[in-house]
């Protein structure tokens, strides 16, 4: 008799290619994945952030809801592009306030964020940041470069002012010299020295005939007077101005009235720091009727801000700039002053009637975008009231961002209770991945802080939390995969290749899911909830990377090792324990042939 033949399932073989390369060197992708977590590391390390940038809810620190507010008829004021002119004046404003990491942000269309972190006064904070920006015209009395760069002591004809350095003809059709250049000051205003001014539309323009504006100005002073007329008050607070100092800038004329000369700071086209002494505002901010960057083609000028005035506020220029042409630089310069800081000096040489100017220069885009802003902000009929001050105690904040890393303890430990008595040995594969993908988590949330201005809040703390499950819940679908196949009396290796498929849709569905989830939320909500949308998706992408080159890879070499391979019943993949069918075995019996049977054979 022919011994009973055993026959057992035949398992596929992986396809060749690309997909056989990967299964047979794991090493590979776990190498790949040791490489980034070191270098993202190392940058870490290198930029001196070793710690994730904390919000206001945790650090402690003041928020500021600000509502705009229109006047009557004029509602259409509250726009996207004066809202974010109104965000970029209010960074000045505490930028000026010498505070770091502040953050100012719209929220919805008519609210305005301000997160001021510890260690501000948060009343001259809401001080200024509440009130509407002041915008004003004043002539330049005397100018000279401020701090380790200045030179000798002023005069209205200093050889070292920018002003006299400027190159470019006084008249109007000129271009001003290819050497200037505009410059963005730290607060992302734009200021130009020696920018030439000139009447853009003169000749369609006829001079205004209302008077009575200028009959209530304050009167402008000649632009021929010198710093030497300025009262001894005024030239000793000019003397000592420094206006590389960030808390001598903001202090630079405070206080001071429009009809009264003061002293300001602004940044020239070299990226260095200015003072100023300036005459009474000539013309105000109110005045302007509107501003537009253009790109000229006509005169080859490139970029320009284009300058339309009220029937007052034409008037008031026309006067100022006939007195200004008559002078020698740099009394012959008109400052335009945004929250007593110049953001622009231009020059003149004629008087401009037309009730409209241009202000030419090497303009890029952004800069002439940003000074036009700055000019219609001044005459915009918009003001915003408080809504809502927070006050958040260091002491509070901690206690908040204590809790909140106990309950991630919590979850974490009760994830890790539950793999270690489900799965066993598996477990340990499981809790190598979440510690891998934490540390990706924490290192790039460290990398994001100065990068982006990332801030970890409360809810981006609960995003993190949440983000544990996500990432167990992965693990969870391959290791069930796995055990199924092995349920089906298929060996390990087999199974871990056989599983990895069908796991790996499921996964990448799940995950698409979770961050297409966390995308629409961080698109339509504002404020602290979009920093639980950014965590959430920033955790399921990592799940994704961490799953596919860390977990699989580890899997696959722990699958050849004895005590997984033989189904150790710590293991976590004991057949026995899971079910798992036996071998499909039968006996094959010899064929008889056909005829009479042979008794001896019987």
């Amino acid at each position: 008799m022919r011994r009973p033949e055993r026959e057992y399932e035949k398992v596929a073989a992986p396809k060749k290619g690309r997909n056989a390369s990967a299964q047979s060197k794991p090493g590979r992708s776990l190498a790949l994945i040791l490489i980034a977590i070191v270098a993202l590391t190392g940058g870490m390390f290198a930029s001196g952030h070793n710690t994730p940038r904390l919000g206001i809810d945790l650090a402690g620190g003041t928020s500021i809801t600000l509502r705009a507010v229109a006047e009557p008829g004029q509602e259409s004021a509250i726009n996207k592009t004066n809202m974010d002119t109104a965000v970029e004046i209010m960074e000045r404003r505490v930028n000026g306030l010498g505070v770091s990491e502040a953050e100012v942000q719209t929220q919805g269309d008519k609210n305005i964020i301000v997160n001021i972190p510890k260690g501000t006064n948060s009343r001259e904070a809401r001080d200024q940041v509440g009130t509407t920006a002041k915008l004003y015209f004043r002539p330049v009395l005397t100018t000279e470069i401020s701090g380790a760069d200045a030179t000798a002591s002023p005069s209205p004809s200093a050889s070292s002012s920018a002003s006299d350095k400027a190159s470019g003809s006084a008249d109007e059709s000129a271009s001003p010299s290819a050497s200037e250049s505009a410059s963005a000051s730290p607060s992302a205003s734009s200021t130009s020295q020696g920018r030439a001014v000139t009447d853009a539309l003169k000749a369609d323009a006829t001079p205004s005939a209302t008077g009575s504006a200028s009959a209530s100005a304050s009167a402008s002073p000649s632009a021929s007077a010198s710093a030497s007329d300025a009262d001894s008050k005024l030239q000793a607070a000019y003397t000592k101005l420094d206006c590389t100092d960030k808390a001598a800038r903001a202090k630079a004329g405070e206080g001071v009235k429009p009809s009264e000369s003061t002293v300001a700071c602004g940044q020239n086209a070299q990226g260095q720091w200015q003072k100023y002494i300036l005459g009474p505002a000539a013309v105000d901010g109110t005045d302007v009727d509107d501003a537009q960057a253009v790109f000229n083609t006509q005169t080859g000028a490139g970029w320009t801000v284009t300058m339309d005035f009220t029937d007052g506020g034409a008037k008031k220029f026309a006067d100022i700039t006939g007195k200004l042409a008559k002078n020698q630089s740099p009394q012959n310069q008109f400052a335009i002053v945004l929250d007593n800081e110049v953001v622009s000096d231009p020059y003149v040489s004629q008087a401009l009637t037309g009730g409209n100017a241009e202000i030419s220069g090497s303009f890029t885009q952004e800069e002439a975008q940003s000074l036009a802003n700055m000019l219609s902000y001044g005459a915009l009929p918009l003001s915003f009231k408080e809504d809502s001050v927070t006050t958040v105690t260091p002491a509070l904040g901690g206690d908040q961002l204590r809790a909140g890393l106990i309950a991630g303890a919590i979850g974490l430990a009760l994830v890790v209770v539950y793999l270690l008595v489900y799965y066993r040995g598996l477990s340990f594969i499981a809790m190598a991945s979440l510690l891998v993908s934490a540390a990706l988590t924490y290192v790039i949330m460290s990398l994001l802080g100065p990068t982006i201005g990332f801030a970890l809040n409360l809810p981006a703390v609960c995003g993190a939390i949440v983000a544990i499950g996500i990432t167990a819940d992965s693990f969870i679908v391959y290791f069930e995969r796995v055990r199924d196949e092995i349920r089906e009396g298929r060996s390990l290796r087999p199974a871990v290749e056989r599983a990895w498929p069908r796991a790996r849709r499921t996964i990448l569905v799940s995950d698409f899911v979770s961050f297409l989830a966390a995308a629409v939320l961080f698109i339509v909500t504002v404020g602290k909830v979009q920093g639980f949308a950014f965590t959430l998706g920033l955790t399921t992408v990592l799940d994704v990377v961490v799953v596919f080159l860390f977990t699989k890879p580890l899997l696959t070499l722990m699958a050849r090792r004895k005590f997984f391979a033989s189904g150790h019943k710590w293991s976590g993949l004991d057949p026995r324990s899971l079910g798992a069918k036996p071998p499909l075995r039968r006996t094959r019996r010899p064929s008889r042939p056909a005829g009479p049977v042979d008794p001896k054979e019987a």
